[in-house]
Parts: structure tokens; C-alpha cells; sequence
């Protein structure tokens, strides 16, 4: 019996190396001679190293966007990059992330300063001596022998992170006394606790001039040489004050704050956020005591600082992409509003600001008579006092919606998250927006992050959110078909200046703005709510030069011709730098495929000496098998054969089980597998759709499992495929719900292979046609919380963005055409000792066709979520 991804596949089938940035000659000799050396080791054979780069570039954003914010940090002194406060659970917990990310910055010839605590280890050691700890309005009470304890303690788990460090190849210098010059607090009320009176920055200096990643202890001292106790929060607050760095980093198991809901909080913008944020109801307590000392802190520091709190495995995705992963807090910038020309102080200014990095022939004509257009229209403009950014929205009208007329935004104002905040405003203020972008801008994920859909034509992307009625998106939809941004008329200036351009003088290039060269992305995509887009990562893994800018990756997809074929026909449609060159089905051989519109492809029947022969020549870069299980393998042995006589070393993706449980291929769940073992494979089996949601339901809680879990799963009759059968006859199922294959399903060998755990799975299908849902009742081996529980599947899927946790159990009807996993219900029964865990997965496209294009991306060298709307 196939699996109900398989049946439907039978019918149918933030950079490898960098160089040191010109501002990094800027600094001290010996740092620079540093980097050069750890650059020069990125380019060498280490393939640990480069195994590192390329996991990490692969993941976390677009070549532009590391090499920009790679830029930032190595414009000022090596001190000023970034100053990182370790919480003692971090050392515990999570040590071999925090060095894995520390190796990273170290490589890429960054070095920001650690200052680390070790409270919750302070604890255990005090109440095995039987001391009981105790606080005073949240400040440890210090006497000399919980001195003596926690100052040995510290030296120790110092030394432990250096060690660690070391051994990874990575050189730092434990800076344990003389750091920190304090007062005693309130010597009566806590004893031996200090206030921060000074920093000793020399010797953070005198380190990373040296080489050394600089390791300090929250140990302080007074004038006489008494040693106080420092929360480790304080302390890096205070280092911050001294060293004023770019980025001040909180290191959290959680990996950020989180809203009522649950949510974690993207970003926070304290000049316009910060009094509508403590007025809520859900900000007490930690979150709210948090915001507060972040507050305090950024405001004795430059606008450019700002506060990440995120987990350790996030640290590269934090400091390197526009989205980020955890939560961003900064000052931000208080924001301008007018709605006519008298009010802007100065209209040279304004003129310069629209024509910057825009300067096509006319272009000053141009914007006069934009001006011009203003004078006689309502509109509303936003701003920042140095216009680093600056939108200008019409306001809707009778038969139009409102427009955001011009958006322009300079390098720093992307850095300093401007754009972001004028986004924001504008959510508040106009319920619903359209704007039309640059097919080929290089922000174009940014915008796919603030839209609730889009629509391609000849280059232009149209966005728009806050539209519910449906009429009206059609509306707009045929509009921008017919007509592209001349549907705006006059009021957009980006059409204005484009026009100008098309003058023969010929066209320029934007460095931050909007006209960037990327290649096409999806001609329509929709959804309810999009995550961040990442983008193409140009420099393939080592192997996989096959996947270079020059050309797209070429795709050959064997025996789809169904549902998930399609679906993944219309991804690869939709992908900027994949094109499908053969199709193969013996039933369809010499018709033309549908619902492929980069080139005209016509379904082949290719044999397995065709495909040794192609491999032979390198014609392909990846195999896409799409076969019923047990069919493949001549296929699979035909490039192997081809890949023995040419070198050419293309990539197979296998949609079957065929190989799901051989040890020689790379099981292809990048959520649970590490995915560097991804980005460096050439033959990869995609997971079942079942096992998938299955396996992302159980995993965080293998570690608590008490029993063996058992798993309820009902499929829509999509995965039964199109050849008739009473599984996918409407008329049998409705009212009725069909059993199959309840022990022994290959899917049941498969999750308990991966999981190293034993679990039971029975299959059913339902009349609706797509999406799976699967009631999971887990035995524990403790008694847990339903907080607790859905906390650590938070914890374990920050980040994810295919997997959403969500507290209520997941509605199959609101998974269909979505490209993730929603995790949900956790019901705990009164004993504690047994939850029940609801996800839901499309299973045409996370279930396979998504997860087969996620392992291509990676593959192949792409940006894991190039081309895939993410939940």
C-alpha cells in the first residue's frame, strides 16, 4: 500500500568564502592580519569550517544581506562590534551552539565581547551545601561564603567556555579580574553586591588586538580590592555604556519576548512603541521589567545601538538579516507625518531625497512635476527627521484603494530597521494598502513579509494587505494584468522615473532601493500571512558549482504527472533560479506540459539509458524521482553510472520510500536533520507527508516519552491519487471515513526509524481533498504542564518558518495550500503523565512537493526558502 503522498506522486509526478571588507583595513593591524588569516581558512580545504559557512549562509539570509550588515560591523573597532551576555543556563544547556555561533562570528573575523553569569548553577551549588538562596527585590543577598562559592564557580565555567572555544580552533582570553570597578550596592541590605562605577576597556582592547575573543566573569571590584557579585545583566549593560557597540545581545533559551498570544515579538521600536507597549495588560512581571532596563540602557547609548535577545543557535540569523529571529529592540526614530508641500521645512531636501539613487536622464524634471501632482492631490508623507526613509501614501478613494505612491530608503535606514517602523505606521493608519515593486529589487522579501499577496506582470510585482473582500482582489488582480503600474496613473513615481530611463541615454543601477537585479520570483502568490522570503544564496555549497548566478540549476522530474506533480511543477514555475528541462511520464510522452510557463517543455518517456546519458553529458543538476515505491532504482543507477564516466555530480531527490531507510542517503527533514548534512548530499530521500507531520509532532518530547506514542491520521482523498479507487471515490466517502493498512504502514517504520522510538500509526482518509490531521497521544516518563510542554516545542521550532506552534488544536481546512506544519491541542490528562498533540500538514506540499524543493534549495546552494511562501 503507497503512502498517501506516494500514490499521489505515482499518479502524477548569510557565501562559501569572503573577503575582508575595505573597512576592516581600518582596523588594528594585528586584528585585520587576524581576518585576513580567517578568511584566507574559508577558502581552504577545512571542511568543517566550510561545512559551517555554508549551513549558516544557506539559512539565514541573501548574499546581500550578509554582505551588508558584514559591512556595518566591521566599519567600526573591533570592541564596538557587539557585546554578548551569556546566561549561566546558556553554558549548561546549549554550549556547543553558543561556540558553534561564536566560531562563526570569529571566521568571518568578528569579535564581540562575552560577559557570562552563572546564576542557576550558583543555585544548585548553594543548596547542595544547604544555603538557602535568597533575593531582594530580585538581587542575590551576598555574603562571603556565597562569595567564595559563586567567584570559584565563575572561574570555572569560564574556563569551560574557553576550553571550549579552543578546541573549535577558536583563540579567546578569560578576563576574570580587574574588569569591573564597583561600589557596594547597599552593603546592608545585599552585602557583597556591587555597583558599576568603571569599565577597563585596555584590556578588552589589548585582547582582540591580540586575536583573542575577550571572556569575562560579572566579578567586580572595589578601590581597595574587595570582590563583588554583579548581575550579569548589569554588567553587560555597563559594558555597553563603555564600549557603546553596535549590538547588544541577550542570549535566551526562549529566544525572545513574546506577546499575549504567544507570539514572539519581532521587533520593538521604543520611540513609538514603548508607552502603547507598558499600557497593556500582558506586558508584567519579567517581560515587562525586560523592556523597562532595555529602555534605560539604549537611551544612555547611540541610536545605532541596538538590543537582540535571541537563542544561541539564532545568533548568525539575529546579526545578518533584515528579518532577523528573535526579538529587536532600538530606539528607532520618531517619524514625521505631513499631508501637504508647505509643511516639509526644507523642498530641496525633499527633491534630493526622491531623486537619490535614482538618477535617470529627466530625473530632477521628473520630480518637479511629481511635486506638482502633490499640490493638486491629498496625500499623507512619512519621515524620519534625517529622511532615511520617506512614503508617500493617496488615500482611498471612491472605486480605488489606497496607494503607497513612492517608498525610498537609504542604506542606513534599512540597518537602523527605519523601514520597518514606517511600515508600522502605515499598518495602523490605512487599514488596507497596494504598492507595486520592481520584479528585480533586491528587498523583495522584505515586501513579501508586509503583503498579504501578490500578483506578477512583465516584471512588476503588485502587494497588497488588509483586502478581505474577494471581489475586490480580483478586481485589482485584472487591473494590474491588463494595465501593470499604469493602474496607478500619475501617482507613482517609480513609473515616472522608469519611463525617463527608457530614454536612450540608458538605465542606472541602485545600490539600496529598488532597482537591484534579482532574478523573477513568483508570477502570483497568496496567502493570509507571510513569513520573511530568503534569498538566493549565489555561492553554492563545495560540489555544487553546477547551481552558479550564471544560470538557473537545470531540473528533470521523473514520472509526475498528478496532483503533487503539479504542485511541484508550479513551484519550480515560480522559482528564480530552478527551470525544468525534461518531464518524464510514459503516458503523457509528446504532449506539451501545462502550467509551466518559463519555456515550452514536452513530456518525455525516458529510459534509464537516457538518464545514464544526460548525466554523462551534465546536462542536469538535479533529479527530481517522482516514482511509486520500488520503481526508481533503475533510474537512481543510471546516474550513478553516468555520474562514473563524466564527473558531473548532479543531485537526486527521491520522492519514494525506496531509500528512506538506507544509510547512504540523507533523510531530507531539514527541521530535524542537520542541515549542513543537507546542503553537502547528492542523494536525498524526501519523508513521507505522515511521517513528516508525525515526526514534528513527537520530536521535542522523544526525550520525556514514557510509552510509545500512538498517532491518528486522516488524509484528504488528494493522496490517494487520480486512478480511481474507493479512496478517492467522493461519493464512498462521504459520510464515512476509510481505514487502511493499520499496522505495519511504512510511514509507522519510517517516523520510528527516525525518531530512534517506537510509535504506532493508523492511517484514514476522509472526503476532503487536501491536508492531513493527526491526533498524537504521547505517554511521558514525568509529569508535565500543557505550558510547559507547548513551551518546549516553542523553544525547539523558534525560528522554523514551516512550522507554526499554535495553542489551540490545528483545523485541517486552515492547512490546505499552506506550504508548513501547525503544531497544537497539547492536552494534558490529570495525571500529567500523557499529552495529546494535533498537526496538520498539506500533504501536496509540505508533505512533498515544499519539502522536495526545500532540499533542492539546499542542495543545489539556494536559500532553504527560496521560492516557498513561508506560514
Amino acid at each position: 500500500m503507497y503512502s498517501a503522498c506516494a500514490v499521489a506522486l505515482r499518479a502524477g509526478a548569510r557565501r562559501v568564502v569572503r573577503r575582508v571588507p575595505k573597512s576592516a583595513r581600518a582596523l588594528p593591524r594585528a586584528v585585520a592580519a587576524r581576518r585576513q588569516i580567517s578568511t584566507s581558512a574559508a577558502r581552504s580545504t577545512d571542511l568543517t569550517t566550510r561545512g559551517m559557512i555554508v549551513q549558516t549562509l544557506s539559512s539565514v539570509g541573501s548574499k546581500r544581506e550578509v554582505q551588508q550588515y558584514l559591512s556595518l560591523f566591521t566599519s567600526v573597532s573591533s570592541q564596538r562590534f557587539a557585546v554578548i551576555k551569556v546566561g549561566g543556563a546558556i553554558l549548561t544547556d546549549y554550549l556547543d551552539e553558543l561556540c558553534a555561533s561564536l566560531k562563526f562570528l570569529y571566521t568571518v573575523g568578528l569579535y564581540p565581547v562575552i560577559v557570562h553569569g552563572a546564576g542557576p548553577q550558583l543555585n544548585r551549588l548553594l543548596e547542595d551545601a544547604g544555603v538557602e538562596p535568597q533575593f531582594e527585590e530580585g538581587i542575590r543577598v551576598t555574603d562571603a561564603k556565597t562569595l567564595r562559592v559563586a567567584r570559584d564557580l565563575f572561574l570555572q565555567e569560564n574556563l569551560k567556555l574557553v576550553n571550549k572555544l579552543e578546541e573549535m580552533g577558536v583563540h579567546a582570553q578569560p578576563l576574570t579580574t580587574g574588569m569591573f570597578r564597583a561600589d557596594y550596592l547597599n552593603k546592608e541590605k545585599w552585602g557583597l553586591v556591587g555597583k558599576v562605577t568603571g569599565v577597563n576597556k585596555q584590556a578588552i582592547e589589548t585582547a582582540i588586538s591580540n586575536g583573542y575573543l575577550p571572556i569575562l566573569t560579572s566579578m567586580a571590584e572595589t578601590d581597595d580590592g574587595q570582590i563583588l557579585n554583579v548581575n550579569a545583566d548589569v554588567a553587560a549593560a555597563e559594558l555597553a555604556r563603555a564600549l557603546e557597540p553596535l549590538k547588544v545581545v541577550y542570549l535566551s533559551e526562549k529566544g525572545g519576548l513574546f506577546d499575549a498570544g504567544g507570539q514572539k515579538i519581532s521587533a520593538i521600536n521604543l520611540d513609538e512603541e514603548y508607552e502603547h507597549l507598558m499600557s497593556q495588560a500582558w506586558v508584567k512581571y519579567g517581560t515587562r521589567l525586560k523592556i523597562k532596563e532595555i529602555k534605560d540602557l539604549l537611551d544612555t547609548l547611540p541610536r545605532t545601538t541596538s538590543v537582540a535577545i535571541i537563542h544561541p543557535e539564532e545568533l548568525q540569523k539575529e546579526l545578518f538579516t533584515d528579518s532577523g529571529a528573535g526579538t529587536l529592540v532600538r530606539r528607532g526614530s520618531k517619524l514625521q507625518a505631513v499631508t501637504s508641500l508647505s509643511e516639509f521645512k526644507d523642498l530641496d531636501a525633499l527633491k534630493n531625497v526622491l531623486i537619490r539613487d535614482r538618477e535617470t536622464p529627466d530625473a530632477k524634471e521628473t520630480v518637479e512635476k511629481y511635486l506638482d501632482f502633490l499640490k493638486e492631490n491629498p496625500f499623507k508623507a512619512y519621515f524620519d527627521s534625517s529622511m532615511n526613509a520617506l512614503a508617500i501614501v493617496l488615500p482611498a478613494s471612491e472605486g480605488r484603494q489606497a496607494t503607497l505612491a513612492t517608498l525610498t530608503i537609504t542604506k542606513s535606514g534599512w540597518l537602523t530597521n527605519i523601514a520597518d517602523n514606517i511600515f508600522t505606521t502605515l499598518k495602523k493608519e490605512h487599514p488596507s494598502l497596494v504598492w507595486t515593486v520592481k520584479e528585480d529589487d533586491e528587498n523583495l522579501g522584505w515586501f513579501f513579509d508586509k503583503a498579504d499577496g501578490s500578483i506578477t506582470r512583465q516584471g512588476d510585482v503588485m502587494f497588497w494587505y488588509g483586502i478581505e473582500n474577494g471581489d475586490e482582489i480580483v478586481k485589482l488582480m485584472k487591473d494590474f494584468t491588463q494595465n501593470g503600474r499604469a493602474m496607478l496613473g500619475n501617482s507613482n513615481l517609480e513609473s515616472r522615473l522608469r519611463q525617463a530611463a527608457s530614454k536612450p541615454a540608458g538605465q542606472q543601477v541602485r545600490s539600496y532601493s529598488t532597482l537591484a537585479r534579482r532574478p523573477a520570483l513568483p508570477k502570483f502568490s497568496i496567502s493570509n500571512r507571510r513569513g520573511y522570503l530568503t534569498q538566493t544564496n549565489p555561492n553554492p555549497p563545495v560540489g555544487k558549482q553546477n547551481a552558479s548566478m550564471d544560470r538557473p540549476a537545470r531540473v528533470a522530474l521523473i514520472g509526475a504527472r498528478g496532483y503533487t506533480g503539479q504542485e511541484l511543477i508550479r513551484l519550480i514555475d515560480s522559482h528564480p533560479n530552478m527551470e525544468l528541462h525534461h518531464v518524464s511520464s510514459r503516458e503523457l510522452a509528446g504532449k506539451k506540459l501545462e502550467g509551466y510557463n518559463k519555456q515550452e517543455v514536452i513530456y518525455e518517456n525516458l529510459s534509464p539509458e537516457d538518464v545514464r546519458d544526460m548525466e554523462k553529458r551534465g546536462e542536469i543538476d538535479c533529479w527530481v524521482m517522482a516514482l511509486p515505491n520500488g520503481v526508481c532504482k533503475p533510474f537512481v543507477e543510471a546516474v550513478w553510472e553516468g555520474r562514473k564516466a563524466s564527473g558531473h555530480k548532479s543531485v537526486i531527490i527521491d520522492l519514494s520510500a525506496d531509500y528512506r531507510f538506507d544509510n547512504k542517503w540523507t533523510y531530507g527533514l531539514p527541521e530535524l536533520v542537520q542541515r549542513s548534512n543537507i546542503t553537502q548530499a547528492t542523494q536525498i530521500a524526501n519523508p513521507g507527508c505522515y511521517a513528516t507531520a508525525a515526526q514534528l509532532g513527537i520530536s521535542p518530547l522523544v526525550p520525556h516519552l514514557g510509552g510509545m506514542p500512538h498517532v491518528f491520521g486522516v488524509s484528504g482523498y488528494s493522496g490517494a491519487g487520480t486512478k480511481p479507487s474507493p479512496k478517492n471515490d467522493v461519493e464512498n466517502l462521504t459520510n464515512n471515513i476509510i481505514p487502511y493498512s493499520l499496522t505495519g504502514h511504512i510511514h509507522e517504520r519510517e517516523v520510528s526509524a527516525q525518531l530512534g522510538a517506537e510509535i504506532a500509526f493508523m492511517p484514514h482518509v476522509a472526503v476532503w481533498f487536501r491536508g492531513i490531521h493527526q491526533t498524537i497521544s504521547i505517554p511521558l516518563n514525568k509529569s508535565m504542564t500543557s505550558r510547559d510542554i507547548r513551551q518546549l516545542y516553542q523553544d525547539r521550532y523558534a525560528g522554523e518558518k514551516l512550522v507554526k506552534v499554535v495553542g489551540e488544536a490545528p483545523s485541517v481546512k486552515n492547512i490546505g495550500g499552506k506550504h508548513g506544519v501547525e503544531i497544537g491541542g497539547f492536552e494534558v490528562d490529570k495525571s500529567g503523565r500523557r499529552v495529546v498533540i494535533c498537526a496538520t500538514i498539506d500533504n501536496l506540499l509540505k508533505g512533498a512537493a515544499t519539502q522536495c524543493l526545500q532540499n533542492m534549495n539546499l542542495a543545489l546552494g539556494y536559500a532553504e526558502y527560496e521560492g516557498i511562501p513561508t506560514m
